[in-house]
Formats: C-alpha cells, structure tokens, sequence
C-alpha cells in the first residue's frame, strides 16, 4: 500500500516539474531583450560605389546594369534610396 502513494507522488512530483517547466519557458517568450551592438552600417551608395564594388566582386563580368536601374530613382527619392531599396530587395 505505501509503494502506491510513493509512486504516486513521485508521478505527481513530476507532473508539476512539468507544468513548472512550461509555464517557465512559455515566460521567457515574453521577457524584454536588450537590444544588440550593432556595427557600422553604410546609409547610401552611389552608382561609383557600386562600380568599385562590382569590379572587386568579380573582376571578369565588372558593372553589369543594362536597365539602368542606378540612375533610377524610385517614388521621388534620391538616387542613393533607389539604390539603397534595389541593394535590400536582392537579400
């Protein structure tokens, strides 16, 4: 009789280990972060920056642009933001 209620206990032992558990991890879902170091970033490029990057990248084809989307400029930005949302839009 004394086996049952101790495997028993140990059952809902760990039973409420579980709950404990999920309920603990369900939480951390919600806690704040803090934000990461970031790096330096790069704001605009121009069409000379993209012709450098190009020839080191692969020095064989160079500048390839036959749209001439780096003169483009996208909903009235500058020349740079076209560039900038073209650059992002290839990731």
């Amino acid at each position: 009789f004394f086996s049952q209620i101790y495997v028993f206990k140990a059952k809902d032992q760990a039973m409420k280990l579980a709950i404990l558990s999920t309920l603990l991890a369900g939480a951390a879902a919600f806690a704040p972060v803090s934000p990461a170091a970031r790096g330096s970033v790069q704001l605009s490029e121009t069409k000379a920056d993209l012709e450098a990057l190009a020839t080191t990248l692969n020095p064989l084809v160079k500048f390839y642009d036959p749209l001439n989307l780096a003169e483009a400029e996208f909903w009235g930005a500058s020349n740079e933001a076209t560039i900038g949302f073209l650059r992002h839009a290839e990731i």
